[in-house]
């Protein structure tokens, strides 16, 4: 009896053993997906948020924001609906709640920036040329859609993409 457990033992030591040796590109192969999705995971989080503009009739402006605390908080207000105004002659405007313009770089880039006024808490969106103001805080710029600014009317959503 103690020459079968004897054996047993070794059969079953000898079993844990092969097991353990797999060939090691099996396991290679096995972590590669888990390397590629945490890479592409990484390339994700680092990409700059992005929001989309649409009115009621179907005009779509994406913006890509800058990483200013102000453009952050714009983003986690999302979703938004709110009333687009026409302003001067060259933006439209819309009010969400305050932003933190803290650490957050003026305005200075043109036809397709979005920006925030901090006196009258306005976002902005250029779709003409403007004079540079120290209350005006970039917080993107328009990657997309950027003709079709000066036609919103009406109700626009915005949502991050």
């Amino acid at each position: 009896m103690k020459r079968w457990v004897v054996l047993l033992s070794l059969l079953i030591f000898s079993f844990c053993l092969s097991a353990c040796g797999a060939p090691s590109s099996q396991t290679e192969e096995n972590t590669e997906p888990a390397a590629d999705t945490t890479e592409s995971e990484s390339r994700a989080e680092t990409a700059p948020p992005r929001i989309r503009v649409e009115d009621e009739n179907g005009n779509v402006v994406v913006f890509e924001l800058n990483d200013s605390p102000a453009a952050t908080d714009l983003y986690r207000q999302l979703p938004l609906t709110v009333a687009v105004e026409d302003y001067s002659t060259n933006e439209k405007i819309f009010y969400p709640e305050a932003l933190d313009v803290t650490d957050t770089p003026t305005a200075n880039t043109g036809i397709g920036t979005l920006a925030y006024y901090a006196p009258w808490g306005d976002v902005v969106m250029f779709y003409g040329e403007y004079s540079e103001n120290p209350n005006l805080y970039a917080l993107g710029q328009a990657v997309e859609g950027t003709d079709q600014i000066r036609n919103l009317t009406g109700t626009i959503q915005i949502h991050g993409e």
